[in-house]
């Protein structure tokens, strides 16, 4: 059932409720009080009536006393005062009786009515003689005809007068007496009351409807509309407006309905607005991410798009490593400042400096409100990204802190991805067992070098290096202590040769070491030098000891190959004569590319 239906019922209910109740009122009274006229009427007719009757047997006892004196009887029946005159003896035995006489049965007056049917009314006497013997009765009867009941019917005050039972309607009444009659009256009738009473209610009824339809129609008609701008606004329709007719409650509900749909509308432009914002900025971003590995330019483009996208004057990015939380132009130690603090819980934080308080770090810009997040890699906190004093507002709110938490997520993923990045590189160019350059590297760092080398008319020096008996050393203690003893040797090559130089794990127990800028003698010093510092100390893989050498060839660009490969050919070749004079030493090649027999003079 709809609204403008339950209203009008409420309406009808409440408007002739109260008139079908005044009407059954009305009705219920003018019934009572019909019966009460047709009751006082009945009394007094059954008052004339029964007043009647009893003059009629009183006329009818003072005939019955002459009936011994017939001829004043017969004048009394001549009369009219008596329709017959009876004689009977003591024993109720018929003496006389005077022509046209009823027959018998006859209503005795002063006796109750029998069951009838009656002919006459009569009176009885006793006749007795002076001594008071009883001689006989006298009877003196009128006739119950149509002249008899007129006469009652007269004396009952025109209420109807019959003998026997009643027809139905009116009210009735039985009289007791002698004979049985029974007195009625009409109903009364509706007369004018009646409908006056039904065109009330119809025009009640009809002008309730009428007015019931049009309060509902005016009442729910704002109320529908209203309810099909809501459903246009859940279809996502913010420029629906509904009419305002009013100022009642239902015209307040409808502006402030108006109102909500512009705000919303003002909102959602907004939000979309500032979504399509951080929508450009994730590309930028995106963008970012995907084209380059510069960690520095990424934490860049980072806090530029967040100070874009919250509105703030300036920020901060800085990467935690060992305890100090480093940026550009910042260095703060760890728990320090705010931001230190903010990487030592893992705990964003936003507020106002007067406010809340945070102790600002040296270095930290200067700012009146802040805004700080981590940013996290799966196992431990990596920086913070912080921003300062937002622009046209005097406080971030939380909003600004999910957009900073989305760019620090970004930055999070910066720093593992170069992270990821830096060390796939430095696995695809190093030994994974000894921390050197591997072959690939060596590749491409000696025609990196032999190129330099050749344009500025530098020498360029290269060693082949060989563990001596490295094979025995995995046969006797296992490949553990083989894989110890490769670790301590390329321990031992790093802290000899210098920063410029390159050292090389080629393959096995073979290794390769690049000296730029080095001549054969220099060259030769350096091999002396690794040579004393491999065999210096036995490898300690506990239990055991495990002594090592080194054979080590050499050869010099251009002297002994006009290209890299060629070079470390020679430096190879070198090396097999260093091993066939006996291992533990070296051999430096000779003009010819062949080694020679005794090291020259050492010099660098």
């Amino acid at each position: 059932m709809t609204l403008r239906a339950r209203l009008t019922l409420a309406f009808l209910a409440v408007v002739l409720g109260p008139v079908l109740l005044g009407t059954v009122f009305v009705g219920t009274t003018v019934t009572a009080m019909n019966r009460s006229r047709a009751s006082e009427g009945l009394d007094r007719a059954e008052h004339g009536v029964r007043a009647a009757v009893d003059a009629l047997c009183g006329q009818l006892r003072a005939v019955a006393v002459l009936v011994d004196r017939p001829a004043v009887a017969r004048r009394a029946v001549a009369q009219g005062l008596a329709g017959a005159v009876r004689l009977e003896d003591p024993a109720g035995n018929p003496v006389g009786t005077s022509d046209g006489a009823p027959p018998q049965p006859w209503a005795l007056c002063g006796e109750p009515a029998g069951t009838g049917p009656y002919t006459a009314l009569a009176a009885r006497v006793q006749l007795r003689d002076g001594a008071g013997v009883l001689l006989g009765y006298a009877y003196a009867a009128r006739p119950i005809d149509d002249a008899l009941l007129a006469q009652l019917t007269s004396a009952a005050g025109g209420a109807q007068v019959s003998l026997g039972p009643v027809p139905d309607g009116g009210y009735r009444r039985m009289l007791a007496g002698p004979l049985p009659l029974a007195v009625s009256v009409p109903a009364p009738g509706p007369g004018a009351l009646l409908p006056v009473l039904v065109t009330v209610v119809l025009l009640a009824a009809g002008g309730a409807v009428v007015i019931a339809s049009w309060l509902a129609r005016g009442t729910t008609r704002p109320l529908a509309e209203l309810a099909v701008a809501v459903e246009r606004v859940g279809e996502g329709d913010l420029t629906v407006r509904v009419p305002v007719r009013g100022r009642d409650e239902v015209g307040r509900l409808a502006t402030r309905f108006n109102r909500m749909t512009r705000e919303l509308q003002g909102y959602v432009a907004a939000l979309t607005a500032s979504r399509d914002q951080l929508r450009g900025h994730l590309g930028v971003l995106g963008d970012t991410l995907s084209s380059t590995h510069d960690l520095d330019r990424i934490l860049e483009v980072i806090l530029q798009t967040a100070c874009a996208a919250t509105g703030a004057v300036s920020g901060v990015v800085l990467l935690l490593s060992d305890g100090v939380l480093t940026g550009a132009d910042v260095r703060v130690p760890l728990g320090d400042g705010l931001v230190g603090s903010v990487a030592l819980s893992g705990v964003a934080r936003r507020g106002r400096v007067d406010r809340d308080g945070p102790v600002l770090a040296p270095g930290e810009p200067v700012c009146r409100t802040y805004m700080a997040v981590p940013f996290s890699a799966p196992d431990s906190v990596r920086g913070v990204l912080a921003l300062y004093d937002r622009l046209g507002e005097d406080e971030f709110d939380d909003t600004d802190l999910v957009t900073l938490r989305t760019f620090a997520g970004q930055a999070a993923i910066a720093v593992e991805n170069v992270r990821v990045h830096q060390e796939a590189q430095r696995l695809s160019h190093t030994d994974p067992l000894t921390g050197l350059y591997n072959y690939r590297s060596l590749t491409d760092s000696l025609r990196r070098e032999v190129e330099r080398a050749n344009r500025f008319g530098h020498r360029l020096c290269v060693l082949a290096l060989d563990l001596d008996r490295f094979k025995d050393v995995n046969d006797s203690y296992g490949h553990a202590a083989g894989d110890a003893v490769l670790v301590e040797f390329a321990k031992r090559v790093r802290a000899v040769i210098r920063e410029v130089d390159l050292a090389f794990r080629q393959g096995g127990e073979e290794f390769v070491v690049i000296l730029p800028e080095t001549d054969g003698p220099g060259g030769v010093t350096v091999a002396q030098r690794l040579g004393a510092a491999i065999r210096s100390a036995p490898v300690v893989v506990p239990p055991i000891s495990v002594p090592v050498s080194v054979s080590i060839g050499i050869a010099v660009f251009p002297e002994h190959g006009s290209s890299g490969p060629a070079v470390l050919e020679i430096a190879d070749q070198a090396l097999y004569a260093a091993k066939a004079a006996g291992r533990n030493t070296y051999r430096l090649a000779g003009a010819s590319g062949g080694p020679q027999g005794a090291p020259p003079a050492a010099g660098r």
